[in-house]
């Protein structure tokens, strides 16, 4: 009975009762276990499998370009940044309201690895996310409006409860990327969706930066209106001793973060 039992369970691409079915077979045999203990472990098993899987997809699709994690950064190198507020956003009750995260500072002083850090945290929380460099982003918006795929480029990101977009800072930006920005951040606003940003560039320079004292206006109306604004100053980390970076704790893979889905993990070196 046991070999059908196999082939069914392969055929409906139950892979993690796959993997544990002889071992608790073997074991019900020797201790005489219940039926529905048995059914109840193979089940838990395929339940943690399917989870493991999903954290993979969603880690992969979140485009993150460093291992960094909250854990990991340097709150004894970084005075400027409160480690009590910082953990306190990694609960994520600012993505459940729908609250941007506006974080403004020098290079190498860590913005970048705490956005990575958070964005992380949501993904092993069961949220979609998705990490984007501001000009890969801006350009990739500006190259929608040459198929006309605008909307449905915005309607893609509008599907995620959050976004970082990384390094806004002193870029040549045409006005038609500008416009298509904002109405990406409108639309964000209006459906309370979470957004990270990171910048080297204060808010008053926006204006020069975006060119559009109008639009710069409501943009910014929209960000702050339901935001934490962290301000990070003090020396580039990366001007640290060497050997900061290679101890780096590198990120937790989908396995690891099976039993421990409170992870609070960041970079040494992080913009």
């Amino acid at each position: 009975m046991r070999e059908p039992l196999k082939a069914l369970i392969a055929q409906m691409r139950w892979s993690g009762m796959e993997r544990v079915l002889d071992e608790e077979l073997d074991l019900a045999e020797r201790q005489g276990t219940p039926v529905p203990e048995v059914l109840f472990r193979l089940l838990r098993a395929e339940e943690a499998a399917r989870r493991e899987k999903s954290l993979a997809y969603r880690l992969a699709q979140a485009h993150l370009p460093w291992p960094w994690t909250l854990q990991s950064f340097p709150f004894a190198r970084q005075p400027s940044v409160n480690k009590a507020q910082v953990l306190t956003l990694a609960g994520l009750d600012f993505l459940r309201r729908g609250e941007n995260l506006l974080l403004i500072g020098p290079p190498g002083t860590g913005k970048s690895g705490i956005a990575i850090g958070l964005l992380r945290e949501a993904c092993l929380n069961g949220y979609r996310a998705r990490f984007y460099n501001a000009q890969a982003l801006l350009d990739e918006l500006y190259a929608s409006l040459a198929d006309r795929s605008t909307i449905g480029l915005l309607n893609q990101l509008c599907r995620l409860p959050l976004i970082v977009i990384d390094e806004l800072g002193y870029l040549n930006l045409k006005p038609e990327q500008v416009n298509a920005f904002f109405r990406l951040m409108d639309q964000r606003y209006n459906l309370r969706l979470s957004t990270i940003v990171t910048t080297n560039v204060d808010l008053p320079d926006w204006y020069e930066l975006f060119q559009k004292k109008p639009l710069v206006d409501a943009l910014l109306d929209r960000l702050q209106h339901r935001c934490t604004l962290l301000r990070l100053s003090g020396a580039s980390l990366r001007s640290e001793p060497a050997g900061s970076q290679a101890t780096q704790t590198t990120a937790p893979t989908a396995a690891s973060t099976r039993a421990t889905s409170r992870r609070k993990t960041s970079p040494d070196d992080s913009a």
